[in-house]
């Protein structure tokens, strides 16, 4: 049985955020029909999204992603499909555009340590 340290180097261009942003995904069925679903992102990154989608698709798909909000639209490769032990869907797309700052975030460089709070030396009791 193999083991797996915690501490294990991120191996991810960018940082995943979890953020649940309403989307609307359009593309195409196997038999060739499209479909335009409601959707919301699990996890974003620079790159890409995690997002709950009830519709089926396909490892390879181009799927149109547009954003709710601010009505902006971005094209997606299906890289992964998952289904969680709650039996929700969870598919990765990864952008085909390079950097095309969709969730207009700032996320950290890979590798980039977390941000600490000072501690104060000594505290005051009364």
């Amino acid at each position: 049985m193999a083991i797996i340290h915690f501490r294990c180097k991120e191996r991810r261009r960018t940082v995943r955020v979890l953020l649940s942003v309403p989307l609307r995904v359009s593309g195409k069925t196997e038999i060739g029909e499209k479909f335009a679903v409601k959707a919301l992102s699990h996890s974003v990154s620079l790159h890409g999204a995690s997002i709950e989608l009830e519709q089926g698709v396909v490892l390879g798909e181009i799927l149109e992603l547009e954003n709710e909000t601010t009505k902006e639209r971005v094209e997606g490769k299906v890289v992964s499909i998952r289904r969680a032990r709650d039996g929700k869907r969870y598919v990765a797309v990864e952008f085909t555009e390079s950097d095309p700052n969709f969730w207009h975030m700032a996320f950290p460089m890979p590798g980039a340590r977390p941000m600490r709070r000072p501690i104060a030396s000594k505290v005051s009791s009364l």
